[in-house]
C-alpha cells in the first residue's frame, strides 16, 4: 500500500471519529444550550463549532492584523513592534502632590502620565467657589490656573512625555493650560504628543459632569478639532468613552453601541463645522472599560475596530487609511472591586488587563486594590503597574498577534457584539441622532435597565461576586490608604488668592472680554481660551464667561 493511499485511508478515519465523537457529544447535552450567561447576561453556549461562524467571511470580516476591517489590530506586528502604553491614571491633593507621583510612577517604568482632575476642575469651578467646598482634591488634583499646571508639570519635559486628561465639560481650558505650560517649556507644539478627553455625549448619558447644554458643548468640541488640526497635530484630540457607560450599569453591547455612536456623532458635527473629515478623524481615539468576562471583552475590542473601520470608510467616505483604525486605552472595571476582601481586586485586575491586551488595546491603566476605600496608595498602585509589566515581560502573550483569533467562540461573540451595536446604532439614527436619543432619554433608559437587571440576578446569586453574595468573610484583613486633608483645601484657596493679587488684571479682563465675545460670533475659542489662559485667568471664570453665553445645561426628567 502507498505512502500516498495510507495517509487519505487515516484521514477519512479520524474525520469519521471525530464526527462520530462530536455528535454523541452532543447528544448527552440538554435541549437547551443556553444554560450560562455572561457578566452582560448574554447567552452563551456550552459548546462553538466551525457551525457558529460559517457566515463569517474571513477577508471581509476578519483578514489580517493592520489590513482593513482591522479585525485582528490595527499594526501589522501587533505587540512586537510595540507593546502598549502603561499609563496609570494618578491625581489627588495638589500639583505639587500629583507631580511626586507622576514622578515615582514614571521611575517605576509607567511610560505615559494620565492625569485625573478633582470633582470642583470637572465641573468648571476653582478650589476658592463655595460648590467646591469639602471637595478640593479628593478625587483627583485641584486645578485652577496655569499656575497649578505648571507645577503638576514641573521637571517633566513635555515633548517628551505623552499625557492623557481626564477632563471634559472645560476640556477647552485644561488643554489651553497644558499647552501654555508647553510653550514654558520652550516645547514645540508640533511634537507633543497626548489625549484629552473631551468627550461630553457621556457626561450627559452616564457620568452627569457638564456645564453647558449638548449643542455648544459640541461647538467647542470642535474648535478643538479645528485647533489640533493645525497646531497641535500629534495630539488626540477627544478620547470617546464607553468607560463610564460600562460603569454605569450598560452591558458590553451596550458600551460600545453608544461609544460608537457618540464618535459618529463628533464625526458629523466636525464635518458640519467645515473639517474635511481626513483633517481630523486620524486624531480621534476611543476609551473603553475592561470588564470581568473574559472572552466577552476581547471580542467588545474586535468588534469595535471592525464596525469603527467600516462607519469611517463607507457612512463618511474617509480616504485616509488612518481615519479607519479605531485606537483605544483601556482601563479596568473599577466597578467591580470591592471593599470586602480587597486583595481579590488584584485578581480582577490582572484578568481584565489580560483582556484588553488580548483585545488589542493600544494603552492601559490597571485599577488599584485600594479604590473603593480611598484613592490609590503608592503601595497599591506599584502593584497595578507590576501587573501590566508582569502580562507584558513574563507571560507571553505578546509573542503572537491576536493569539485569539480564529477560536470559534470568539468569532462568534465577535460577530454578535457587532451585531446588537449595529441594532442600537440604527435605532438612534433612527431618532435623529446621539444628541435627539440623550434629549429622550434613551441611553439613559436602556442602562437603566441593564443594571437592573444584573441587580436582579446578583441578588438571585445567577452571578457571583466573590466575597458578596459568596464566599464572605466575617473580617478583611486591613489595606494601608490614602486620605487627603482639608489642608489641601486651604492651601488651595491661598495660593489662588496670592496669584489673583498678582496678576495683571487689566489683561485678564481684556482676555475674558476678548473671549465673550468670540464665542458669541463664530470665531474658534481655543486661540482666545489660551490667551485667557497665558494672562492667569482662572478654570471658573473663563467658565463663568462662557455660562451666559452658551446657559447651563439642567437634566430633564426621564
Amino acid at each position: 500500500m502507498s505512502t500516498e493511499v495510507l495517509k487519505n485511508q487515516l484521514e477519512e478515519a479520524v474525520e469519521r471519529w471525530e464526527a462520530t465523537t462530536v455528535k454523541k457529544t452532543l447528544a448527552k447535552m440538554p435541549e437547551s444550550r443556553d444554560t450560562f450567561t455572561t457578566v452582560s447576561l448574554r447567552p452563551i453556549h456550552r459548546l462553538y463549532t466551525p457551525n457558529d461562524v460559517a457566515e463569517t467571511e474571513y477577508e471581509s470580516k476578519i483578514g489580517f492584523p493592520g489590513v482593513f476591517p482591522y479585525t485582528r489590530g490595527v499594526h501589522a506586528t501587533g505587540y512586537r513592534g510595540k507593546l502598549w502604553t502603561m499609563r496609570q491614571f494618578a491625581g489627588f491633593g495638589s500639583a505639587v502632590d500629583t507631580n511626586q507621583r507622576f514622578k515615582y510612577l514614571l521611575s517605576q517604568g509607567q511610560m505615559g502620565l494620565s492625569v485625573a482632575f478633582d470633582l470642583p476642575t470637572l465641573m468648571g469651578y476653582d478650589a476658592d467657589h463655595s460648590l467646591s467646598r469639602g471637595e478640593v482634591g479628593k478625587c483627583g488634583v485641584s486645578i485652577s490656573s496655569l499656575e497649578d499646571m505648571e507645577m503638576l508639570f514641573d521637571g517633566i519635559p513635555l515633548e517628551q512625555v505623552t499625557t492623557s486628561m481626564t477632563i471634559n465639560a472645560p476640556a477647552s481650558v485644561i488643554f489651553a493650560m497644558y499647552l501654555a505650560v508647553a510653550e514654558k517649556q520652550g516645547a514645540n507644539l508640533k511634537k507633543i504628543s497626548g489625549t484629552l478627553q473631551n468627550d461630553i455625549l457621556k457626561e450627559y448619558i452616564a457620568q452627569k459632569e457638564w456645564i453647558y447644554p449638548p449643542r455648544p458643548a459640541m461647538r467647542l468640541i470642535t474648535d478643538i478639532f479645528g485647533y489640533c488640526a493645525t497646531e497641535v497635530p500629534k495630539w488626540n484630540s477627544i478620547s470617546i468613552s464607553g468607560y463610564h457607560i460600562r460603569e454605569a450599569g450598560a452591558t458590553a453591547a451596550q458600551e460600545l453601541a453608544f461609544t460608537l455612536r457618540d464618535g459618529i456623532e463628533y464625526v458629523q458635527a466636525g464635518i458640519d463645522a467645515g473639517l474635511d473629515v481626513d483633517e481630523f478623524a486620524p486624531r480621534l481615539s476611543f476609551f473603553f472599560n475592561s470588564h470581568n468576562d473574559f472572552f466577552e471583552e476581547i471580542a467588545k475590542f474586535r468588534a469595535a475596530r471592525r464596525i469603527w473601520a467600516n462607519v469611517m470608510r463607507y457612512r463618511f467616505q474617509a480616504k485616509d487609511e488612518r481615519s479607519w483604525m479605531l485606537r483605544c486605552h483601556a482601563q479596568t472595571a473599577g466597578c467591580t472591586l470591592t471593599a470586602q476582601q480587597p486583595y481579590n481586586n488584584v485578581v480582577r485586575v490582572a484578568l481584565q488587563a489580560l483582556a484588553a491586551v488580548l483585545g488589542g488595546t493600544q494603552s492601559l491603566h490597571t485599577n488599584s486594590l485600594d479604590e473603593t476605600l480611598a484613592l490609590p496608595s503608592e503601595h497599591a498602585v506599584t502593584i497595578a503597574l507590576r501587573t501590566q509589566q508582569i502580562i507584558a515581560h513574563e507571560s507571553g502573550v505578546t509573542n503572537t498577534i491576536d493569539p485569539l483569533g480564529g477560536s470559534y467562540f470568539v468569532e462568534k461573540l465577535t460577530d454578535d457584539l457587532e451585531r446588537e451595536a449595529l441594532d442600537y446604532i440604527r435605532q438612534i439614527d433612527d431618532m435623529g441622532g446621539m444628541i435627539e436619543a440623550i434629549e429622550q432619554g434613551f441611553p439613559q433608559k436602556e442602562i437603566q435597565e441593564a443594571s437592573y437587571q444584573f441587580q436582579k440576578a446578583f441578588e438571585r446569586k445567577e452571578k457571583i461576586m466573590v466575597g458578596i453574595n459568596e464566599f464572605a468573610q466575617s473580617e478583611d484583613t486591613p489595606v494601608p490608604m490614602l486620605f487627603i486633608e482639608e489642608q489641601v483645601e486651604l492651601d488651595q484657596r491661598e495660593r489662588l488668592a496670592a496669584l489673583r493679587r498678582r496678576r495683571d488684571q487689566e489683561k485678564v479682563e481684556q482676555t475674558l472680554a476678548a473671549l465673550e465675545a468670540g464665542a458669541r460670533g463664530t470665531a474658534n475659542t481655543m486661540p482666545l481660551i489660551l490667551d485667557c489662559v497665558r494672562a492667569y485667568a482662572t478654570l471658573g471664570e473663563i467658565c463663568d464667561r462662557l455660562r451666559p453665553v452658551f446657559g447651563e445645561y439642567h437634566e430633564p426628567a426621564f
